[in-house]
């Protein structure tokens, strides 16, 4: 029901024009929202849509992460993916390495932070043991270690999914 909802609503919103609206917008929501919400689950009944999405703390969380860890790496990681550039210093190569994650979402979080960061591109996730497999601009090692990898996404990953 809360994709059901939220779809109705945006679909509101997004039509208004500050004035009352039509009686056939609102079954033009009613009909979006109602697709959407039975084309989400025929897909995947496993998958749960909460309001625990919308909580507080996980915002919090998510706002400390971004304007801390992640702005740092990504600040970092500009300037030595342009110094390797200018200098000619590559080694560019594809790795593995295991994060841990069993959630869905975990994986999609540390997937996506590994990619927006310069130097670093997710091409492949093992969804079953939460392997990823990774482009690295500069494959030091065949065996990376998370840290060399990205640092501490891994823990703010798992402490933003819980």
């Amino acid at each position: 029901m809360f994709v059901f909802v939220l779809t109705f609503i945006t679909y509101l919103l997004l039509s208004w024009s500050g004035e009352a609206l039509p009686a056939y917008e609102y079954a033009i929501a009613l009909l979006v929202a109602a697709i959407l919400y039975l084309s989400l689950g025929r897909k995947n009944r496993s998958r749960r849509y909460g309001w625990e999405g919308l909580s507080p703390k996980r915002w919090g969380l998510f706002v400390c992460y971004f304007f801390g860890p992640f702005l740092w790496a990504l600040i970092r990681a500009n300037i030595d993916v342009a110094l390797r550039i200018v200098t000619g210093r590559v080694k560019p190569g594809i790795v593995k390495v295991s994060s841990g994650l069993k959630s869905g979402l975990g994986q999609t979080v540390l997937a996506d932070s590994i990619t927006l960061t310069p130097g670093t591109m997710t091409v492949d996730i093992d969804p079953e043991n939460g392997d990823l497999y990774v482009h690295w601009i500069n494959v030091t090692d065949v065996r990376p270690t998370e840290e060399m990898i990205y640092g501490s996404f891994g823990t703010w990953a798992r402490r933003l999914t819980q």
